[in-house]
């Protein structure tokens, strides 16, 4: 699977309007072929930082960026932030999330 993560540092203004701007997008990416997950967190300690964590099967990747929903996302979010969002983006093997065995609930 790849694994992508990228934090995207918001405009304060727009820091109230952000999950509305990427609604169509996240509805869009999560209804993909090959889309495991695509989940936004807003971070704790900044209120104006959101952090995307997304997975998609190897070979869904390329769709995704090349969708009309990606292209769409990409013209529409730069308006509302402050800098380049920083991505970490990875390849793994695997479908899923594992269990943490440092801490199991029984």
């Amino acid at each position: 699977m790849i694994f992508i993560v990228v934090k995207f540092n918001v405009k304060p203004e727009w820091s109230e309007r952000w999950m509305d701007l990427v609604a169509d997008f996240t509805e869009a990416t999560r209804a993909e072929p090959g889309n495991l997950w695509f989940d936004w967190s807003r971070s704790v300690d900044n209120t104006n930082e959101f952090v995307l964590v997304e997975a998609f099967q190897d070979d869904a990747a390329e769709a995704h960026v090349n969708s009309d929903h990606f292209k769409k996302a990409m013209a529409d979010m730069p308006q509302a932030l402050v800098e380049t969002p920083h991505i970490i983006s990875r390849q793994f093997e695997g479908s899923g999330w594992d269990r943490m065995g440092e801490l199991t609930i029984a």
